[in-house]
């Protein structure tokens, strides 16, 4: 059985403002916005939701696979992804472009002003899940990509019967009212954070009892106040975990999913998949970079145990994770 993590695959390109934004910013002014912001560092590093969610999920044992389009400067990248454990088998090169390019400045604040050029990701509906054994997929993933292949893929999982988290994140902006309302019934697990779904309630109309009664659960990450799982009439208030060191935002949320994921597909009840996901999260913004963060399982264990104490609903998935790290080298 296999997590399929399909969405963009890019490149990031991480750059510092020693400044506030919200310093240059003219209220009265919005109407004729032009600012330039003079940064004082530059990092290329590997990115893209896909692979940021897999990296995470190899670290806590898994062996995703990612599904997405990439360009010809893509050799190094896969080769990166293949000596971490996942599987780059379903990801296609499109040999006339480039791989997707995320441009993120962030200030002193952690405030961050993006922009995403989409180049290979364009052709990602040249992808299908009907090409990837689909009795073989315990989760699929689909998280932000090129717009139409989002649709198409929410369509294909109903079609195959193949449970899905839904993330569409980034990508609400571009996705019709009626394509989210598609993508959010039926789905697992739809995972946003709060801003992101009160754009979902604004364009599509939906309450919040509605969405969750469309989707099994429903899970909005709140920031620093931590994150909500709403699922099957419980509410759970899951914790944040406090970074030992703050280094930059970016990639967060992909590694707060991974948690959520690694807690689907082994049936691990929702405050001990939420704290798994916040753990995580922590690992990632203790780095700068996506996928620069790393720990063993045992070391995993240990840090969440020192987080959040124990209790008789941790440990049996505690357990579980040192005895799978044993069975899988993890």
């Amino acid at each position: 059985m296999s997590i399929v993590v399909a969405g963009s695959i890019a490149y990031d390109y991480i750059m510092s403002f020693p400044g506030r934004f919200r310093e240059h910013i003219l209220p009265d002014k919005l109407d004729t916005v032009s600012l330039s912001f003079l940064v004082d560092s530059m990092r290329r590093e590997r990115g893209g939701v896909a692979p940021n969610i897999a990296y995470s999920l190899s670290l806590l044992g898994e062996r995703p696979r990612v599904m997405g389009t990439v360009g010809q400067d893509f050799a190094d990248y896969r080769a990166w992804l293949e000596a971490h454990h996942i599987d780059t088998s379903a990801i296609l090169t499109i040999d006339d472009d480039f791989t997707a390019s995320f441009f993120c400045s962030t200030d002193r604040e952690n405030n961050q002003i993006a922009n995403f050029y989409t180049g290979a990701m364009a052709k990602a509906a040249l992808l299908s899940f009907k090409d990837q054994d689909p009795a073989s997929i315990e989760m699929a993933v689909i998280s932000p990509n090129d717009p139409a292949a989002m649709v198409q893929y929410v369509r294909e999982c109903h079609e195959l019967d193949i449970p899905y988290l839904y993330d569409p994140s980034q990508q609400i902006v571009r996705l019709s009212a009626e394509s989210l309302c598609e993508g959010i019934s039926g789905a697992a697990v739809l995972v946003v954070n709060e801003y992101e779904f009160g754009m979902i309630e604004k364009k599509t109309g939906l309450s919040l009892d509605e969405i969750t009664d469309l989707a099994d659960t429903v899970i909005i990450t709140q920031g620093a106040e931590g994150s909500l799982i709403l699922s099957a009439g419980e509410r759970y208030e899951i914790p944040i975990v406090v970074p030992r060191t703050l280094a930059e935002p970016t990639g967060v949320g992909d590694g707060f999913r991974a948690g959520i994921l690694k807690g689907c597909v082994h049936g691990y009840p929702w405050p001990v998949a939420g704290r798994l996901g916040s753990l995580v999260a922590a690992y990632v913004l203790e780095q700068h970079g996506t996928q620069n963060h790393t720990f063993t399982l045992p070391e995993f264990v240990h840090r969440f145990r020192a987080e959040f104490g124990t209790d008789r609903t941790y440990e049996p998935v505690l357990k579980h994770l040192l005895t799978f790290a044993k069975e899988n080298n993890a």
